[in-house]
């Protein structure tokens, strides 16, 4: 059988992979010049570094799975992390229960409920209940309306603007589980990354794709899916038309509409249903360390952004890195501003943070941007997305909404990836 795999993130690669491994022929396109989408990584100021941060964490079993059969599970690196709050003009600890005892603001039957939150989010399994109610009211039920308003309420308005009130609880609590259980005990965080980062994977699957007969193509957009009497007939790029028997595509929902224009108007419309927040995110390299943390949430009403990410207090392998990410709806006015607006403010927030920190240890700051960097997940979700395989014979159509109610992550990618394979290849 003859496969198309549109778009070459983790996700699309793990389709290829896991196609090749069950015999059939492969072609993979990319648009942009590399591999990895939001994990595609770039050289800053002489440092390898991805494009966007990513962290490993002890749940994510898909992805051991993939790099034991890579051969490159020995790259895997675990590093106890801390995790800090920046909160009333001074950094503090976060993330342990001495910690959340010191933290001021908070009476003591809020620090008692909040503990129990993060606690019994770790244990949950079965998520179904929390599907339908909204993050907001799960949250407060839980801590109280002055703890969501001083720890959550900030941090959920700068990255969620105006779908605030309408955020998925279960989609939430996933993503507590996810970092909760990445843990050596209840004092110590642990997180992993991969030696030589997000590429040391990313290179050795495309090795492995090639040696197996798969192609790939680099700057090359597929502008259609070809359909024919509702099945796939192939695709169409700059370089012309190409028949495949099944097609995957794993780019981001808004492009699929447009790449598919023979969609039945119900499926088009569930595609451009979804709401999507776009990134902005400086990167800085610095002389010296801004924090201890590798994680730094901000409460504060003068900094617009939800946190400082400290790479390089998770992956100490070449200078010290700090994300700093604006997250903002792609048709807000600040996202048309130019670079300069957003690394002048990073400029004025890691003075804020670290007042010891000298403009001279800022050795480069540049921006980057994502349009649909993180989908919106209302209550109830799936429901409203297309299956998967949407009606057209041959077709399947995924990205990350379809996760839900994990979050992003590589892990998350893989295993959906494959699971497409599988079906293609009617497994699934």
């Amino acid at each position: 059988m003859k496969v198309a795999v549109i778009g070459g993130g983790p996700m699309g690669l793990a389709a290829a992979y896991e196609l090749l491994a069950r015999g059939h022929s492969v072609t993979l396109y990319e648009a942009d010049d590399r591999l990895g989408g939001m994990s595609a990584s770039f050289m800053f100021d002489g440092i390898r570094i991805e494009r966007y941060y990513h962290f490993i964490c002890k749940s994510d079993q898909p992805l051991f799975d993939m790099l034991e059969e890579l051969g490159i599970a020995d790259t895997l690196r675990w590093r106890v992390t801390r995790m800090g709050y920046y909160y009333l003009g001074k950094i503090r600890d976060w993330g342990e229960p001495i910690a959340l005892l010191k933290f001021p603001g908070l009476g003591l039957v809020s620090k008692i409920r909040y503990g129990l939150l993060a606690f019994t989010s770790t244990k949950r399994r079965d998520w179904t209940k929390l599907d339908s109610i909204d993050a907001v009211t799960w949250l407060k039920k839980w801590v109280g309306d002055r703890a969501y308003e001083v720890l959550w309420h900030p941090l959920f308005d700068l990255k969620f603007y105006h779908y605030t009130p309408n955020l998925s609880a279960a989609w939430i609590w996933s993503r507590l589980r996810r970092v909760g259980t990445s843990r050596r005990n209840i004092f110590q965080e642990e997180m992993g990354y991969l030696e030589g980062g997000s590429d040391t994977f990313l290179e050795r699957i495309a090795q492995v794709i090639q040696e197996k007969g798969g192609v790939i193509h680099l700057r090359r957009r597929v502008e259609e899916v070809l359909i024919e009497d509702g099945r796939v007939s192939g695709v169409r790029t700059s370089g012309g038309s190409e028949h495949y028997d099944r097609v995957i595509s794993t780019i981001p929902m808004p492009y699929v509409s447009k790449m598919i224009p023979a969609l039945p108007e119900g499926t088009r419309a569930g595609y451009d249903s979804v709401n999507n927040i776009a990134v902005v995110c400086v990167l800085v390299h610095l002389e010296q360390p801004l924090t201890r943390y590798f994680w730094l949430n901000i409460s504060d009403p003068e900094i617009d952004i939800p946190g400082f990410i400290e790479y390089s207090n998770l992956n100490p392998g070449g200078g010290h890195i700090v994300y700093a990410p604006f997250y903002i709806p792609g048709e807000h006015p600040d996202y048309q501003r130019e670079d300069g607006f957003f690394i002048d403010k990073v400029r004025r927030y890691l003075r804020a943070v670290n007042p010891d920190l000298p403009d001279s240890a800022i050795l480069k700051i540049a921006a980057g941007r994502y349009r649909y960097a993180q989908p919106i997940c209302e209550p109830e979700f799936a429901k409203r997305l297309p299956p998967i395989s949407p009606g057209i014979d041959g077709l399947f159509v995924a990205d990350t909404c379809y996760y839900y109610p994990e979050d992003r992550s590589i892990s998350e990618s893989v295993q959906l990836g494959r699971k497409l394979a599988r079906m293609a290849a009617g497994d699934g």
